[in-house]
């Protein structure tokens, strides 16, 4: 039977963390409280886990999930060629409200759905989730909701939406409350995205694909005109041309051995 474990009480606090480690390391999912909704948690290198986490939400595999990590460092070990404006960003903002797409290493050994090779990362600003997230390392965590309902702000939400599905609930009071909710739902605290898979590509610019709780301007305030301006479309990188094929040898025939007498 689930249960949910009032983080405000030391003694479920500390119930509800070994259960929750214990849960991951098992491959099911525990919902965590973070600084701007309630989300969804599995093991990131467990390609069971991370389905069970899709199947949850109702969702296929063409919305893989973001990783939530435990701190800056772990940035390098999960993403490449990450551009110093997003590094700017990251000093700025986390732990916070800021998720950020990059390209990911391509050693890692995972399988978050359909990403095209790319990684969506935040450090949240939220104890009980950076606790959980010291333990267990970088966890696949969505918003803690059925596909197309409004995100989780506290456990008993998450838990009427997602149900038996998930095997730990750690209530850590309301999300969102320290953020203003100026994202392009109304009321929505979820995070701001910024897309910077393309930054090689596209003149150096650094794309916000979703409006959340840190604002244009605050982002634009800290990496001015490397950030696009709303409605920027990169332009398509001209596609390398294909080598023309070597022409095959024909075998010789009679017409190849024959003499000038015999052609016509």
């Amino acid at each position: 039977m689930t249960r949910i474990y009032d983080c405000s009480v030391d003694t479920e606090y500390a119930a509800g963390m070994r259960l929750a480690r214990s849960a991951i390391g098992r491959g099911a999912l525990v919902v965590i409280p973070t600084d701007t909704v309630y989300g969804v948690a599995a093991d990131a290198f467990s390609p069971e886990a991370v389905q069970r986490l899709l199947d949850a939400k109702g969702r296929d595999r063409t919305s893989p999930p973001p990783v939530l990590i435990p701190g800056i460092p772990t940035l390098d070990a999960l993403a490449q060629d990450v551009p110093p404006p997003v590094r700017d960003l990251v000093a700025a903002f986390w732990p916070g409200g800021l998720t950020v797409v990059l390209n990911a290493q391509p050693s890692l050994v995972w399988d978050l759905g359909d990403t095209k090779g790319t990684v969506a990362l935040r450090m949240p600003r939220n104890k009980v989730a950076l606790d959980l997230l010291a333990e267990t390392g970088p966890l696949a965590v969505s918003s803690a909701n059925s596909s197309g309902l409004p995100s989780a702000i506290d456990a008993i939400g998450a838990e009427d939406m997602l149900g038996s599905s998930v095997a730990v609930y750690l209530d850590g009071g309301v999300a969102g409350s320290d953020y203003e909710p100026i994202g392009d739902r109304p009321g929505d605290t979820s995070s701001t995205i910024v897309d910077a898979t393309r930054f090689a590509t596209n003149g150096g610019k650094l794309v916000i694909v979703r409006n959340g709780v840190i604002s244009r301007e605050a982002i634009a305030g800290v990496i001015g005109d490397a950030l696009a301006p709303a409605g920027f479309i990169a332009e398509e990188p001209e596609p390398e041309p294909e080598p023309e094929p070597e022409p095959e040898q024909a075998e010789p025939g009679p017409a190849d051995t024959a003499t000038d007498a015999d052609r016509p």
